[in-house]
């Protein structure tokens, strides 16, 4: 740990185990602007907006140079100033410019740093191409003319999510931050888990709007228009308007929400409970009758997503319980739709998420009824926001409302399932009171509570001891994945939730979305859970009385085809293949190597690259066809190629060249 003192701006300060000079000047009171840095990710030092002077070493960048004792560090000089509004500036050279009509603007760190240091003239001119945006995503739209390359975007998808959809390409002035072989995004393993936009300064990702789609519902006579409401957004919603009291929040929506023009407005936390209930009774089913575990939750769109793609060999433990949201749609359309006497297509059901997956899980065709999708449209909590300011709304203003009945009540544990461990939680309310009776009073289950990655549990039950699991974020799933599967550790039952902190830090939830930002939200539903009258979901007399008329009771054939599903792979990804080394003359042996994202994280570029080199040193360039292709469908096996008819797993850029000589070269004739 580092020790001694440094003086900042005149003022002594101990370094205290500071990692760099940027923690200790935030430290002494002083918001040093920073574009690269990230307190969650690793440093970058790219931007140069964090320098200050120390004497006897010059100008530093703060965020990546260490404290030493006796450093005399200098953070607002003329030298600095000039230099901080030279980088502004030579950013904004770069940048589309069009900021009135920019998604991002009035929340654009850029903007605001350009205002902060009064920067009105930009000496540099403008970009010299506009490029297309990408919008083939339905949860987020690229738009690479505002890309300052800070690199916030690459460092979470690799670091935090552990996918790697997002990378720097050529070099130079040409640098851009793009996807593997620049293709579209709805072309890669993106999961659509926004965290990318979340952390993202400018407008160059952000999450795709629905808003006039919702509007033009909204004044269809012809539709009846129902929204609902998950757990996490009532924690966050109040952040747009400056509410600071998050039961004040939640009444004040509900009334901003009729006020909009909802015909009916719901609550998720009805089919939190719902899911609840079915997903209990399904894990106590396989623990009973020797089925597939551990059982993994299924709530979480991006981890369903992730699953099929990169852990195929899994999708039986998960749950075949569809999330809260699905369940909700198909309640509204299988059953809702017939009680008011409309048809489904008539009755609009708009969901208000904290999480840009969800976009993509309302458009999964397994989520249908009667031709058309269970889910119209999905709102982010900052999209819901936007259309109450677009409305005039004066949200702190507002008389609170209550939720519609019937699907308008909820209880504590579905409240929960906005954080981190809530799932799971609400699971172990569920057991408890199920096989313990009425005499099982209030239960906290403290273990699976917290922001720590990975987290453990045993539980007693009927005489067994249950051994459960929580993880949220990406690569700490992937890091428990492979514990499992090396047999390392053994559960009953895993919670994952894609977002790092759950639901809470979804991609769509406000800006600041930060780990602090995250555990207040956390300590938010846990205080409404700790005041909600109703504990259990299955004290939810709503729930039990909709299970009982609708489907004739919970965990039958009437719930399995309303409120289940299943799952299927999805490693083959749609993409042209990619020629290297176009051949002529005699029909040549076709060699392909995968650059999907699964193997391209693997090393496929550097085994194309290997290949292309021998190609062409060995002479074979008209005998071997070299091309990318985008799967081979072996994505847990390494990288794959593929010689001829037969596919090659487990190559890496160390035996590349042994296999091409190999296994290619020796099939043709120099």
């Amino acid at each position: 740990m580092s020790t001694g003192k440094v003086i900042i701006d005149g003022r002594e300060m101990p370094i205290d185990g500071a990692k760099n000079i940027l923690e200790l000047v935030r430290r002494a009171g002083i918001e040093l602007p920073t574009f690269c840095y990230h307190s969650e990710l690793s440093v970058y030092g790219a931007c140069r907006l964090c320098l200050v002077e120390v004497e006897r070493m010059g100008l530093v960048a703060s965020c990546s140079t260490p404290p030493a004792d006796g450093m005399v560090i200098h953070t607002n000089t003329e030298r600095t100033r000039r230099l901080r509004r030279m980088v502004i500036e030579l950013l904004l050279a770069n940048h589309d410019r069009e900021c009135t009509t920019c998604e991002k603007s009035g929340r654009c760190k850029l903007q605001e740093l350009a205002h902060k240091f009064g920067v009105k003239k930009v000496r540099f001119g403008n970009r010299d191409q506009k490029l297309p945006l990408d919008e083939s995503s339905p949860s987020i739209v690229k738009d690479p003319n505002k890309c300052i390359l800070c690199g916030d975007c690459v460092r979470m998808c690799k670091e935090v999510q552990g996918i790697g959809v997002w990378d720097f390409a050529h070099r130079g002035s040409k640098t851009v931050v793009t996807t593997a072989f620049d293709k579209p995004v709805s072309e890669v393993a993106c999961v659509n888990c926004g965290q990318c936009v979340a952390v993202c300064p400018t407008g160059a990702l952000t999450v795709k709007s629905e808003i006039d789609k919702v509007w033009a519902y909204l004044h269809d006579p012809s539709k009846v228009v129902v929204v609902q409401v998950a757990p996490a957004v009532r924690v966050a919603i109040g952040e747009e308007f400056g509410v600071k009291t998050h039961d004040m929040a939640t009444g004040k929506m509900v009334t901003a929400l009729r006020k909009l023009g909802f015909d009916k407005v719901f609550d998720t936390l009805f089919t939190a409970d719902l899911t609840t209930i079915e997903e209990s009774l399904e894990f106590l089913d396989r623990l009973q009758n020797g089925g597939k575990l551990p059982l993994f939750t299924s709530c979480c769109p991006g981890w369903i997503k992730y699953a099929e793609q990169f852990h195929a060999d899994l999708l039986d433990n998960l749950s075949s319980c569809r999330s809260p949201q699905q369940m909700f749609g198909s309640l509204v359309k299988k059953h809702y739709a017939k009680s008011i006497g409309r048809a489904p297509q008539d009755v609009i059901c708009v969901s208000i998420m904290p999480c840009t997956a969800k976009k993509f899980e309302a458009k999964r065709p397994e989520f249908m009824t009667g031709g058309v999708y269970d889910v119209d449209v999905v709102l982010t909590t900052v999209e819901l926001a936007r259309m109450i300011k677009e409305a005039g709304i004066v949200f702190e203003e507002l008389e609170p409302g209550a939720f519609d009945n019937p699907l308008g009540m909820g209880s504590g544990a579905a409240l929960i399932f906005g954080t981190t461990g809530g799932v799971m939680e609400s699971v172990v309310r569920f057991v408890a009171g199920h096989l313990g009776g009425k005499e099982v009073g209030r239960v906290d289950f403290q273990q699976v509570r917290g922001v720590e990655g990975i987290k453990e549990a045993e539980l007693e039950v009927a005489g067994q001891t249950l051994r459960l699991a929580v993880v949220h974020g990406l690569a700490n799933t992937e890091k428990l994945l492979s514990r499992i599967k090396n047999g390392e550790v053994t559960y009953h039952a895993v919670e994952v939730m894609c977002c790092p902190g759950g639901c809470v830090g979804g991609g769509g939830q406000p800006d600041v979305n930060d780990m602090i930002s995250r555990v207040r939200r956390m300590k938010e539903i846990y205080d409404l859970d700790r005041v909600e009258q109703v504990h259990k979901a299955q004290d939810n007399v709503f729930v039990a009385k909709v299970l009982e008329e609708w489907f004739g009771g919970p965990a039958n054939h009437n719930t399995h085809h309303a409120l289940h599903t299943h799952y299927t792979p999805r490693r083959r990804i749609s993409g042209q293949v990619i020629d290297v080394v176009k051949t002529d003359g005699q029909e040549p042996l076709h060699v392909s190597v995968c650059v999907g994202t699964g193997c391209y994280l693997k090393g496929a570029y550097d085994v194309l690259n290997k290949f292309t080199e021998l190609q062409r040193q060995l002479n074979l360039t008209k005998q071997v066809k070299l091309s990318g292709t985008f799967c081979l469908e072996h994505c847990d096996e390494g990288v794959s190629v593929k010689v001829g008819d037969e596919i090659i797993t487990g190559v890496t850029p160390d035996n590349a060249e042994q296999i091409f000589k190999t296994r290619v070269a020796l099939q043709v004739e120099p």
